[in-house]
């Protein structure tokens, strides 16, 4: 297969230039958030970057300090006032807000790897908490600052609407966060902020070394994609860059597969 040509080149037209952002889910460059903000810097964005703990922050530092960002803060979704904090510095800061890339999510061990049938009530809370709600509440906290329209993101998965092996209660969680883009998007629609699911194929991340037999479904994904070739972060930087671009502002509550077509073919 012929090599691709890197998506980001050193980008000349600056075409999302003036606008800024801010990206929640950096753990290291391997994460999807990292592809975004690596693309939406490329093409002329200010960015704000959070970290989850102490322990993640020496991953992320020097990242953050590679896109420039102006503002870098903890963000841990569970721990109460730590997202009104990030929220209040960058309506303090800069004002405004233009796009948000959420791409977080979060299952207790035992109820990722049980049965969607035997999942606690802590399990399933929590689940929903992190992988759902938390981007809820980032939309509310961002629309009194996206005073000009802006974009809102989030990233979910086929398991979404397929029984995907292994991929048990975070489906689930999955489905109720693709609904609340819907519900988000028909909501603030009127005030020209858009609100988007982001659908990745299979991807080698921090996040999916939880799931059972990842690699069986890596494997899976690359031959079964019309595209023949798997996903990777820049991929998914790009086409979520592109639908925070004026010239996507009638294209809202959607849910973008960015999978080479995986989606497509049973």
């Amino acid at each position: 297969m012929p090599r691709r040509a890197p998506l980001i080149p050193a980008a000349k037209a600056k075409l999302l230039g003036g606008k800024r952002g801010l990206i929640v889910g950096i753990a290291n460059e391997n994460s999807i958030a990292w592809g975004c903000a690596r693309a939406f810097r490329a093409l002329g964005t200010d960015l704000a970057v959070t970290y989850l703990n102490d322990k993640a922050k020496k991953h992320v530092d020097p990242l953050a300090e590679a896109l420039e960002a102006e503002i870098v803060m903890p963000l841990d979704v569970g721990t109460p006032g730590q997202m009104e904090s990030v929220f209040e510095r960058i309506g303090k800061e800069w004002g405004t807000l233009d796009f948000l890339v959420h791409s977080i999510a979060f299952s207790p061990k035992e109820a990722l790897q049980g049965r969607v049938v035997d999942v606690s009530r802590d399990g399933f809370l929590a689940t929903m908490d992190v992988s759902c709600w938390s981007f809820i509440r980032m939309a509310h906290l961002a629309e009194p600052l996206m005073t000009k329209g802006g974009s809102l993101f989030t990233m979910t998965y086929y398991g979404s609407q397929r029984v995907v092996s292994n991929y048990n209660i975070m489906g689930v969680a999955k489905a109720a966060l693709e609904s609340a883009v819907r519900y988000l998007a028909a909501e603030l629609g009127p005030k020209g902020i858009r609100v988007h699911a982001i659908s990745p194929g299979p991807l080698a991340t921090r996040a999916a070394s939880g799931i059972t037999e990842f690699d069986k479904l890596l494997d899976k994904a690359r031959g079964k994609a019309p595209a023949r070739s798997l996903v990777t972060i820049d991929d998914v930087g790009v086409a979520t860059a592109f639908l925070a671009h004026d010239a996507a502002r009638l294209i809202t509550g959607e849910t973008l597969y960015v999978d080479g077509g995986y989606h497509i073919v049973d």
